[in-house]
């Protein structure tokens, strides 16, 4: 009975240093991530259109930020123009943010939503020590992980600082905040995800005016 015991003894001490270490390495990787400092968005010469499906919800333009995140901004632009967006869902909506993209938003389970992302690869956070403001858009991750920005993203809705250096941000809102706003009173709600879908018919890439 004792060899028993020890044989267990040994085979948790092992399961929780290998716990311990990926929660060690998790969190060695988010404070070792380069952040960009002292550097001025530069909007680039295209803009993003989100189109919403319900009417009342109108259309948010967002200017996108390459000298601050290129490999975000060139991942979000790639999922408009294959039309990944099209037909996802705002599935997550609190007083800080509204967030969307997610392609299993699209499915008839409302349990999935906000845990999905693209086919294409996790990409590697891109901080800077731009203020986490109202109209900002961040790229959202799955769960603790820096480097898991996909496909999902969001819009703040008010100053946030503990966003702050943590998440990567692309854009801003530069016309539609109020409709923004719009999205952000849907009622009623299952937790953070409205219970009737809030539809991105379309994200379309198109030059700046």
């Amino acid at each position: 009975m004792s060899r028993k015991i020890i044989i267990l003894f040994i085979i948790s001490s092992v399961l929780l240093f290998f716990s311990c270490d990926k929660k060690q390495t998790a969190n060695k990787n988010s404070a070792n991530a380069e952040i960009k400092k002292g550097i001025a968005p530069v909007a680039d010469n295209e803009i993003a259109v989100i189109e919403m499906e319900q009417p009342a919800f109108g259309t948010i333009k967002i200017e996108l930020y390459s000298n601050i995140a290129p490999k975000m901004v060139a991942r979000f632009k790639e999922l408009a123009d294959e039309g990944v967006y099209n037909g996802t869902t705002f599935h997550r909506i609190n007083q800080s943010v509204i967030q969307g993209g997610d392609p299993f938003s699209k499915d008839d389970n409302p349990n999935n939503d906000g845990t999905g992302n693209s086919d294409k690869p996790d990409l590697q956070a891109e901080f800077s020590d731009i203020p986490f403001d109202t109209g900002i858009v961040g790229a959202a991750r799955l769960g603790q992980d820096t480097n898991s920005a996909n496909s999902q993203f969001f819009i703040m809705l008010k100053r946030e600082s503990a966003f702050d250096k943590n998440y990567t941000i692309f854009g801003k809102v530069i016309e539609g905040m109020g409709n923004v706003r719009t999205i952000a009173g849907v009622n009623p709600k299952q937790g953070e995800r409205p219970l009737e879908n809030v539809v991105i018919k379309s994200v379309t890439i198109l030059p700046k005016k």
